[in-house]
């Protein structure tokens, strides 16, 4: 393995756990602080949020290791052999379907259904409390793990290679 690309690996196992703690901190406190705001505050505040990513470092971390997994994944189909590079191609794929294939089947079109509603209709309340709340958050937890698992699995499998190489003949 190239020291490019090994390098690339190890900014990889990074990204992916950056990923992770960004989509954890919703999960775990975020959805919930802003579902306890009284009237359409954490509507607001969601939408806002929504609108913001765009423009910041996230979004070009998160987009750009979907780009930086498809490499990882073809690397790892023809470069690489034995339960390392297995570990190495499972890392990317976990990444594309868990993370980015699920943001960009479910959470992606919920933020756009809540981008156009009105913050002063109770059925926006309603969907906001009893759908997008629960279900985003059950979505962006599948998001978060994906991306642990990603770290992990990379590491490991970065690990696993580094072990064969230093052993002996």
């Amino acid at each position: 393995m190239s020291t490019t690309f090994f390098v690339l690996l190890q900014l990889s196992i990074l990204a992916y756990a950056l990923v992770a703690g960004v989509f954890l901190a919703f999960s775990d406190f975020i959805m919930r602080s802003l579902a306890l705001t009284g009237g359409m505050g954490g509507v607001e505040a969601m939408q806002v949020i929504n609108r913001e990513v765009f423009r910041w470092v996230f979004m070009a971390l998160f987009l750009g290791m979907a780009a930086v997994s498809v490499l990882i994944a073809g690397y790892a189909w023809v470069a690489l052999s034995g339960p390392a590079g297995t570990l190495i191609g499972l890392a990317a794929l976990v990444y594309l379907i868990g993370c980015f294939g699920v943001t960009v089947a479910f959470n992606v079109p919920m933020n756009e259904a809540l981008a156009g509603m009105e913050l002063r209709k109770e059925t926006t309340r309603d969907y906001w409390l009893q759908t997008y709340v629960p279900r985003w958050t059950f979505w962006n937890s599948v998001r978060t793990g994906a991306a642990a698992l990603s770290a992990a699995l990379l590491l490991f499998g970065l690990l696993w290679m580094t072990q064969i190489q230093s052993q002996p003949a």
